[in-house]
């Protein structure tokens, strides 16, 4: 009787009800149809089986326990009540939906594999040889693993595991939502932007560049420019796009990284977007419009040979076309080029290798694109002594016992026997370094 109504509760998701496509919960209601199928025949028996393998299987792969695996699909679910908390609409009648779901989905979780086990034996009592097969099911995992989420996911997620009703996690559940979004942008806080055909999505990164501010060294000043910009930002107020240029390896991208790593908890978002997917821009900011969290669309190490689309697109999202930037969305660019666009000498306006009669006009246009950032960092190449002090500060991090005059001679002579000074060289010198002193 309970497996009965336990599918009839299945079959009434509503709000959550994009979970029964999910293919862990999907194999699991087959197998709950399965045992109320009514039927005892040893064929059916051998079908619960494989079923019942398929789920584990399924489950085994998630690494993680059924409850828990529930609780993440809640979490991260994008559903109708889950986007109106995001954006602070009034739920309405969304919310005993989403109530009564909550509490259904609390009862599959609840279904231990034991239970299932001994209705299978009872169920398929007359098919004797079935019963051996039965007894020695697997038995999956009914435990709670919180201790590697951050922030406001743990919360949440205690909340539920240890809440005897779901439904009354409601009002929790509703500020999650607000206060972390929905969807792929609740799991994840880096991004990249990708296409498959003509359809462009995002593309959640698992597993982001870990680097931290506290690991950044030297470049105090360029990066409190960019930091106390990012802090306006994720405060509500007015903030500027950002170019980032100057030489390679100084740590542009990495002043990018470690901030989004470091208030990401407080709604902080990144998108990366390749130089060929430029031309997305508008679709890319529709997309991300009314959105509660806060997103920096990163364009890395970007140069143009020419005024192309791809360029026109950038151009004219910094300019403020018709449809305006969302004040949820910067644009941070990093570049070793200063004007971002390359040059050459046919550019000059008094060379003649050239048909374009208003010669000046272009190659001023294409000078212009960087003036349209509200904020220029420059980050230069180190002297000798900010590089030492650098590659000085990383082996102390690191506990690398060496002495002063042995660590500076060494990190010179990497520095010129491989790609100069530069914060970049400094730690790839030590990351050497630390390998030779434990080998």
């Amino acid at each position: 009787m309970k497996f009965r109504k336990t599918k009839l509760a299945i079959s009434s998701l509503s709000i959550y009800r994009n979970l029964l496509k999910d293919p862990v919960i999907n194999k699991f209601v087959e197998l709950i149809d399965c045992l109320c199928s009514g039927k005892d025949a040893i064929d059916n028996a051998a079908a619960f089986l494989n079923l019942y393998n398929d789920f584990f299987f399924a489950l085994a792969s998630s690494s993680t326990s059924f409850s828990d695996y529930i609780i993440d699909k809640i979490i991260y679910d994008d559903n109708p009540f889950a986007q109106r908390c995001s954006t602070g609409e009034k739920c309405g009648h969304l919310t005993d939906a989403a109530k009564k779901d909550l509490e259904t989905l609390q009862l599959i979780a609840n279904i231990s594999s034991k239970e299932i086990k001994a209705q299978a034996q009872e169920h398929y009592y007359d098919v004797e040889i079935a019963q051996g097969p039965l007894s020695e099911l697997p038995e999956w995992d009914q435990s709670s693993s919180l201790t590697e989420l951050p922030g406001p996911r743990r919360e949440i997620k205690e909340k539920l595991y240890h809440s005897s009703n779901w439904g009354e996690c409601l009002p929790d559940l509703s500020r999650f939502y607000r206060e972390t979004g929905t969807g792929t942008f609740a799991q994840y806080y880096a991004f990249m932007w990708e296409r498959h055909g003509n359809t462009g999505f995002f593309k959640g990164v698992a597993s982001p560049d870990p680097i931290r501010l506290a690991e950044l060294y030297s470049y105090e000043q360029e990066r409190k420019e960019v930091l106390e910009n990012t802090l306006q930002f994720l405060k509500g107020y007015q903030a500027n796009n950002v170019l980032l240029y100057g030489d390679r390896g100084t740590g542009k991208s990495s002043t990018v990284k470690a901030l989004v790593n470091e208030y990401h908890v407080k709604g902080l978002r990144i998108i990366e977007v390749s130089k060929e997917y430029l031309s997305d821009f508008p679709e890319i900011i529709r997309l991300l419009r009314g959105r509660s969290q806060k997103f920096i669309i990163f364009v890395d190490d970007l140069t143009f040979d020419d005024s192309t689309a791809n360029y026109t697109a950038l151009k004219a999202v910094l300019e403020g076309g018709l449809e305006s930037r969302p004040s949820n969305v910067v644009i941070y660019v990093t570049s070793n080029r200063r004007h971002l666009v390359k040059e050459t000498f046919s550019d000059r306006p008094d060379s003649l290798d050239t048909d374009e009669i208003h010669k000046n006009d272009s190659v001023q246009e294409k000078l212009s694109l960087a003036d349209r950032f509200g904020i220029t960092v420059v980050f230069t190449a180190p002297d000798k002594d900010k590089y030492l002090e650098i590659a000085s500060a990383l082996a102390e991090q690191r506990g690398l016992q060496v002495p002063q005059d042995v660590l500076k001679r060494e990190a010179l002579r990497w520095a010129n026997r491989h790609n100069g000074r530069s914060p970049r060289t400094a730690c790839q010198f030590i990351d050497w370094l630390e390998g030779h002193l434990a080998l």
